[in-house]
């Protein structure tokens, strides 16, 4: 079995959604990838940012945690064949459009914090959302004020 390291991110843009990319047609998730020989954790989380998304002015706020699944499978929940251990941080940015650079991400969108687990695919990103949720509302309802 393959196992990969990811870096990723979520973002909150100006609007105070989040940024939440489709991959291949087929599944929701946050930005994210895998980590490049010559990078670290976060140059990866921010290039594939980029990629997914097209935004390229983060302000990296702090590290949001790391946890364990295996790839989202094409007819089923998982594909054993890769286990990932994803590591994500949070940004915010100042930029509105999304305009995902690599093909294989052809959709990215702006999404109510409280709507991100509905539409994320994998059960164990929902989860991984889910228990950072309120840190995440918490940091926004800081800038609301």
């Amino acid at each position: 079995m393959l196992h990969s390291t990811i870096g990723g991110g979520v973002i909150i843009g100006p609007s105070h959604k989040i940024a939440v990319v489709n991959h291949n047609h087929t599944s929701w998730s946050l930005p994210k990838g895998h980590v490049d020989l010559d990078e670290t954790l976060e140059q990866a989380a921010i290039r594939e940012i980029e990629e997914e998304t097209g935004l390229t002015k983060l302000n990296f706020i702090k590290k949001l945690g790391t946890y364990q699944r295996y790839r989202t499978g094409l007819h089923t929940p998982e594909d054993k064949s890769e286990l990932k251990t994803i590591t994500l941080f949070l940004y915010t940015t100042s930029q509105t459009e999304l305009k995902p650079i690599d093909p294989v991400h052809p959709e990215a969108r702006w999404v109510d914090v409280d709507e991100v687990s509905a539409l994320l695919t994998h059960p164990k990103d929902k989860v991984f959302f889910e228990q950072k949720k309120e840190e995440i509302k918490q940091y926004i309802s800081s800038f609301e004020k």
